[in-house]
């Protein structure tokens, strides 16, 4: 039977659940407007998800060799940052990533419910904004569009424009956004310039076990730094990520376990630079050209010219032979540079012995500093004197000079009367030579010499030359003196050794070219240069240069300094090549050049402390020596072409002394006669010594003789030495070229300077002056038998003492004498003939007069 209140509980309580369901409803519409509302609240000032691919993205510029494929460096501002396609990160990554940041990824829409739950709960309870719950859209949302800021309203704004982002792109376009943003750690954006940062390699060439390792950096990248003090937890975050990878089925057992053994190889941190100096100097280059900016953000792959193997080679011969230099000559430091004389390409550039070496401002890139060359700077003043007309056979006197033509001509004082400083440079050797020819001059680098001929070149044209040819400091010529040919002004490695370029390629300069192309972030080419198209200019006479290089590559000129063995020496290979020493051995230069490569090299140290006795050919010849055999190795042998004999038709430019020969008698000292023995004659020049002031106008060299040569102001002080010099006679060795080779002949020339001409001839060795030989014994055609024992006797009167007497029998010696009566035995051999024999004696005396007389005999059997 019914109850009555049965029915009415049954109805009450589906009223209550009508009631409840319309509130849930409502109260589910209202959240869901409120939801909706906050939604469009928030959204409004949201930026459209479809213009995230467009957002402008900060990448890093990378600079390579000149192939491309080594990364030298990576220049970034706050974010260091190489965008990659998607294509091109490993399914190792890409896995890694989703197992260490979101299962889910590829599940959900954009956000996980039980996540956000689970950190807010969390949050609750710490009562404090820390746990993030989110997905990897999330993730990219907050590092690419929002900021990092823990508030709930920055998170609604994450999950709206994770919803958006997930309507918009696909699940691989958002992981391919992901991994080109996030932070890794070390100013490491995204996972291309991760893998360069920690494992100095591509993503593409990641290893699982690197994988595995970034894939647990962006979890707290400071804390799991491969360079912090956490490795051990970083270690067991990657083997937990390799162990989930496993567990999911993304990596096989074998590949687990090989990844968990594999050796971790970090870069160096801050050190993932590579050939420092020469990183720096294009950034220079970029900046200059592009802007800060542009180069930290607009992702620029940069080509350099660099030879990667030629910098390596470098790089490792300048560090062995500064470990030399320091114990034997307290020098700390060196630079080099190498260029492709025919083109301009910088292809190795050592600035410093250590780029990270504090203590001796390693980071100083020395190829660029200004510092004083020595000597290495007199080819430019000799060119220029060669371009006025001088010749490699000039002869230019090699004695101690005052150029102050203020001062006293015997060099004797140290300032002139207005206070100014007397200058009068000394040879290396501090010995003076006399006539000497430009290109010996040069090749043993003789200062004196070389301060003459800078004089008649002209210290400003000489200066115009050398930057006609490269040389981008000495800009103001009123600073410099004659000093300026013995290194006295500042020039920087790099651009004295792309100046000796020229002579090695004939005359045509190429600016110096460090960048082969530039390509910005988005592959378009902004800069590039054509090697095969570049046009020298043409800066100096071909055979100018031919006359240098014939210089500069002769070991034979150079030998009587250097001698036969040296470091400027490349054996078999032709080389053009110069040293320079500045003074207390401050700065150590040495540049030389082939057809083909330029190498110039520097030693010193940064802080300009003195070396010991260390002069260019001793601590930077052998630095170039060995890289220039180093670079040289295997490849083609290629020849300079010769320069051509000048003739100008004035003796002083050809290399003749202006005098005239005469054959003189060593004993008489007078002109030598046909009765003067051939042993007893010596060629001597008479010859009015004269400095070549006398004989040239330094504004016309190959024009007629000046006619007041007094007037020139460096006349007198240039005479004054040679007439002092001159007051002897003096014999001077002098190396002849051998035409049509390389090689040469040394000769010896004896001088009799500022004399009166010989007019006698030799008195001593006359008709008069011969002995007189009268033969005592044997009578003519005496008859003797084999056997007998005889004796010549003689008797012999001359004017001088007679110092021996010879006889012979039938031209055979059988003995001598030297005191009367001048005598001999004769024993008559029983295996002569029989016969008619001749007899002769031949008498000397003390000054070369000979004489000789012969008598017959017969032999009887």
């Amino acid at each position: 039977m019914d109850y009555p209140y049965k029915h009415r509980s049954r109805k009450k309580y589906r009223h209550f659940i009508k009631t409840a369901l319309i509130i849930i409803a409502v109260m589910f519409i209202l959240l869901l407007l409120f939801i909706a509302g906050i939604f469009a609240y928030f959204a409004k000032d949201l930026p459209d998800p479809a213009e995230i691919s467009e957002r402008k993205i900060t990448q890093s510029t990378k600079i390579y060799d000149r192939t491309g494929k080594i990364l030298l460096y990576d220049i970034h501002g706050e974010e260091k940052r190489t965008i990659i396609p998607f294509d091109e990160i490993p399914q190792y990554v890409k896995n890694a990533t989703i197992v260490a940041e979101d299962d889910d990824f590829y599940k959900h829409s954009g956000f996980d419910v039980k996540g956000i739950i689970r950190a807010l709960w969390i949050d609750i309870k710490n009562r404090q904004i820390r746990q993030g719950g989110s997905t990897i859209t999330q993730q990219f949302i907050k590092q690419a569009v929002l900021t990092s800021d823990r508030t709930f309203t920055r998170k609604i704004k994450e999950i709206i424009l994770s919803l958006q982002m997930e309507q918009k792109y696909s699940k691989d376009e958002i992981l391919s956004f992901y991994l080109n943003q996030v932070p890794y750690g070390s100013n490491a954006y995204g996972i291309e310039a991760a893998a360069v940062t920690f494992f100095n390699k591509t993503a593409k060439d990641l290893t699982l076990g690197e994988s595995a390792i970034l894939a647990t950096l962006p979890k707290a990248p400071t804390y799991y730094s491969p360079y912090g003090n956490n490795k051990k937890d970083l270690k067991n975050r990657q083997l937990y990520i390799l162990e989930k990878m496993f567990a999911q089925g993304y990596v096989t057992g074998e590949e687990l376990e090989k990844a968990k053994n594999e050796e971790m190889e970090f870069s160096q941190e801050f050190r993932n630079i590579r050939a420092p100096h020469f990183v720096m100097y294009i950034k220079s280059y970029l900046v200059e050209k592009y802007g800060e900016d542009a180069i930290e953000t607009r992702g620029f792959k940069v080509i350099t010219t660099l030879d990667w193997d030629l910098q390596e080679k470098a790089e490792k011969i300048v560090k062995e032979r500064v470990e030399i230099n320091r114990q034997s000559h307290k020098a700390n430091n060196a630079a080099l540079v190498a260029i492709n004389p025919n083109n301009g390409e910088i292809l190795s550039m050592v600035g410093s012995y250590d780029y990270f070496d504090p203590k001796n401002d390693g980071n100083v890139n020395v190829t660029i500093r200004p510092r004083q060359p020595g000597s290495s700077f007199k080819p430019f003043a000799y060119a220029q004197a060669f371009i006025k007309g001088l010749t490699p056979d000039t002869l230019i006197f090699d004695l101690k000079t005052e150029f102050n033509a203020n001062c006293s001509a015997d060099a004797s004082q140290e300032k002139d009367q207005y206070g100014l400083e007397c200058y009068h440079p000394q040879n290396y050797d501090s010995r003076h030579r006399g006539p000497v020819k430009i290109q010996s001059a040069l090749a043993q680098s003789l200062n004196i010499p070389a301060v003459k001929v800078l004089y008649i070149a002209g210290t400003e044209d000489t200066i115009k030359l050398a930057q006609k040819m490269g040389i981008t400091t000495l800009n103001d010529s009123n600073r410099y003196g004659l000093s300026l040919v013995l290194g006295g002004g500042e020039v920087t490695l790099l651009d004295e050794t792309a100046a000796y370029g020229v002579f090695a390629t004939e005359g045509k300069k190429y600016p110096i070219k460090p960048v082969i192309k530039i390509e910005d972030g988005n592959g378009k080419i902004i800069e590039e240069f054509n090697p095969e198209n570049t046009q020298g200019e043409q800066v100096l006479d071909a055979e100018i240069t031919r006359q240098i290089t014939g210089i500069l590559s002769s070991n034979d000129l150079r030998s009587p300094i250097f001698g036969e063995s040296n470091y400027l020496n490349l054996g078999s290979i032709p080389a053009g090549v110069k040293t320079g020493t500045t003074q207390e051995y401050r700065d150590a230069w040495t540049v030389g050049y082939t057809p083909d490569l330029v190498v110039g090299v520097w030693v010193g140290n940064n802080n300009n402390a003195a070396m010991i006795k260390a002069d260019g050919s001793s601590v930077a010849a052998p630095i170039w020596n060995a890289f220039m055999k180093e670079a040289l190795k295997d490849k083609e042998i290629k020849i300079f072409n010769a320069p051509q004999k000048v003739i100008t038709g004035k003796n002083i430019l050809d290399g003749d002394l202006d005098g005239k020969t005469y054959k003189i008698d060593k004993i008489s000292g007078k002109i030598a006669t046909e009765l003067t023995p051939p042993d007893l004659i010596e060629e001597k020049i008479y010859f009015e010594a004269r400095s070549i002031l006398y004989y040239i106008n330094t504004g016309n060299i190959r024009g007629s003789f000046p006619e007041t040569p007094e007037n020139n102001p460096q006349f007198a002080n240039w005479e004054w030495p040679i007439a002092e010099w001159s007051k002897e006679p003096r014999c001077i060795k002098e190396k002849i070229s051998i035409e049509d080779t390389e090689n040469f002949n040394e000769t010896e020339k004896c001088f009799v300077f500022n004399r009166e001409l010989p007019t006698e001839y030799d008195n001593i060795h006359t008709l008069e002056n011969k002995p007189k030989i009268n033969i005592l014994s044997p009578r003519e055609q005496q008859t003797y038998k084999k056997g007998e024992f005889s004796r010549i006797e003689t008797d012999i009167q001359s004017n001088y003492k007679i110092s021996q007497a010879n006889f012979f029998i039938d031209e055979n010696l059988i003995g001598g004498d030297s005191t009367k009566p001048f005598a001999v035995n004769l024993f008559i051999s029983p295996s002569i003939d029989a016969g008619e024999h001749k007899i002769k004696i031949k008498a000397y005396d003390i000054y070369g007069n000979t004489e000789e007389i012969e008598t017959a005999i017969n032999i009887a059997d």
